[in-house]
């Protein structure tokens, strides 16, 4: 569709946008009414929201307007994973300047609606607005199937901690990009479009999983949020890490230390979660480390000395 937002206004756009995306089967009531109506079979539900503002987490001239779409999706989406939960449905609220153009909004939902299929969830509405700056929010709700929510407090000393999905992946691929480049794409692919493990976090609730994350701002920053909600000492172990030959060459090639991409890279969505000591589990989860009595972060029994994550208001930021 060519033409600018302005040109198609408000009611045309949710018209175009909402033909575009299925409402999915856990939505008996979708867009058209003042609020959608969404199945809670479990009498619970799990809610979730980001936003993903242009600048701040995405490049128009770095990421289509697909990827946006599918990178949205999946950081919320994993978040309802990382509770143990089902995803459901999503929310959607997107503003942007009379002058985007109507095609790229389209697109942007077609990356939505194709994240969305990967777990059955559907998009039941949202909302739209003229602004200046390219913002997307979404909300996720998710269905807990009876279980208990696996939650950040529940760590113990002597559980060991595993991982489900890639570490470092994106900040390899932020760091290619911001060097002018395009390839290894695997690395740049996990940038603009990661892949949660999904049916891990449902899986490892089923496991008996004691505490669970998903990996946003940065494996050692993650860490220290469930070290702090669960009052112990986590150690990680540099040697369990899955640090790529392709990853170390592209390291080497722009001077950088591929280790501190793995453990301070965020926006890869792993899972990260604790479990009893000899707990069978899946080959999908790898043990990189244990669990022990005090608190904080450490890499190796040391204090990593590293500036671990994500702050949006950190200085520099």
């Amino acid at each position: 569709m060519s033409g600018t937002l302005g040109d198609l206004g408000e009611f045309g756009l949710i018209g175009a946008l909402v033909a575009r995306v299925p409402t999915g089967p856990h939505v008996s009531l979708g867009p058209g009414d003042d609020a959608a109506v969404v199945a809670a079979a479990d009498g619970r539900v799990v809610a979730t929201m980001d936003l993903l503002v242009e600048g701040r987490h995405f490049r128009r001239d770095w990421s289509t307007a697909y990827d946006v779409g599918r990178k949205a999706a999946a950081q919320n989406l994993a978040d309802v994973a990382a509770m143990g939960a089902v995803p459901t449905a999503l929310l959607i609220g997107l503003c942007g300047p009379p002058d985007l153009p109507t095609g790229w909004a389209l697109e942007l939902y077609d990356g939505l609606r194709d994240e969305c299929a990967v777990v059955g969830a559907g998009v039941a509405g949202g909302d739209v607005v003229g602004g200046e700056t390219v913002t997307v929010a979404v909300t996720a709700l998710g269905d807990l199937q009876g279980r208990a929510p696996v939650v950040r407090s529940g760590a113990r000393p002597g559980d060991v901690l595993a991982v489900a999905g890639w570490l470092g992946w994106s900040a390899a691929g932020l760091a290619i990009l911001g060097h002018g480049h395009r390839a290894p794409r695997a690395f740049v692919e996990a940038h603009r479009r990661p892949e949660p493990p999904y049916d891990a976090g449902p899986g490892a609730a089923i496991l008996g999983a004691t505490s669970m994350i998903d990996v946003s701002d940065g494996l050692l920053a993650d860490m220290g949020h469930l070290s702090r909600a669960s009052e112990v000492r986590i150690d990680i172990l540099s040697g369990r890490l899955d640090v790529p030959a392709q990853m170390r060459d592209v390291a080497r090639a722009l001077g950088a230390d591929p280790l501190h991409w793995v453990l301070t890279g965020g926006e890869d969505h792993a899972l990260v979660a604790t479990f009893p000591a000899g707990t069978a589990l899946p080959a999908r989860w790898r043990v990189i480390g244990r669990v022990h009595a005090g608190r904080g972060v450490t890499v190796d029994g040391r204090d990593p000395g590293l500036a671990g994550g994500w702050d949006h208001f950190g200085r520099g930021r």
